[in-house]
């Protein structure tokens, strides 16, 4: 069994790549910076393979792809977990930063799938894309970042039930912030305008924060299971239903349960 992860020389990435080791998958990781990605292989194990990329860059998700084939010759799952996140208040945020978010949070996933898409009905593996809590919610402060995960939820039910019916599963992961060595710092280039709750992760959700290993388990196990969607933590998929059938009491809800809502964060 192999399994391509995209962002996996470094945190959620890295800890799927584990996850996918631990049972005795073999595993190609994908990411932008040489040194880390070796570095990475090492801690993984012998076998590891590496591909660096930058996966914004129209032609490398295909490069990737057939790289990745013809190393092992098939694809049991390809799960895109390289991203960009962002803060700033959206009204001040230029075109150049959506398309650049656009480009690796979505756009890549698109290709990804263009170009893995027959193998994967072929081995009826998985195609397990992460968004984010706010691939379906949009909490003020955080940019052109929800703009580049909300479409993820479109792309992964139309490839529900295109590929789905040929062997292909689509698995949406939506999890909240996630643990990380450098919370509330790695904004502060972008957060100069944003109050301080605004850099914590989430942008101040309100929630747990999630541990990486923890959540890589329960995404295996959800494509073990063949299910749509992973929302982590289920709480959320209340606020999700609210948000479509009464917006109003969605985003009294967000307001309540995020720090951009909670009136310190107004924008000026």
């Amino acid at each position: 069994m192999h399994a391509l992860v995209t962002g996996g020389s470094a945190g959620f990435g890295l800890a799927l790549a584990r996850a996918y080791v631990a049972r005795g998958w073999r595993v190609t990781i994908v990411g932008r910076d040489r040194a880390r990605l070796a570095a990475a292989a090492e801690r993984l194990g012998e076998g590891t393979h590496t591909i660096a990329a930058d996966l914004a860059v129209a032609g490398e998700p295909t490069r990737v792809v057939e790289e990745a084939l013809s190393h092992v010759g098939q694809l049991d799952a390809v799960c895109h977990a390289a991203g960009r996140s962002s803060r700033g208040w959206v009204h001040k945020t230029p075109r150049q930063d959506f398309e650049r978010l656009l480009a690796l949070n979505f756009l890549a996933a698109v290709e990804l799938t263009t170009a893995a898409a027959d193998a994967l009905m072929t081995s009826r593996g998985s195609l397990v894309l992460i968004g984010s809590l706010a691939t379906h919610v949009a909490p003020a402060g955080l940019g052109a970042y929800p703009a580049s995960k909300h479409p993820l939820a479109a792309f992964a039910q139309q490839c529900r039930l295109e590929l789905g019916p040929r062997g292909c599963h689509t698995l949406l992961v939506c999890p909240g912030p996630m643990a990380r060595d450098d919370a509330g710092a790695r904004y502060d280039d972008q957060a100069a305008e944003l109050p301080d709750e605004l850099r914590q992760p989430g942008g101040g959700a309100k929630v747990k924060l999630l541990d990486p290993d923890d959540l890589a388990k329960q995404v295996l196990r959800a494509c073990d299971r063949r299910v749509a969607e992973l929302v982590v933590p289920k709480k959320a998929r209340l606020l999700f239903a609210l948000g479509r059938l009464f917006p109003e009491w969605g985003d009294r809800l967000l307001r309540r349960n995020s720090a951009g809502g909670s009136g310190s964060g107004k924008p000026t």
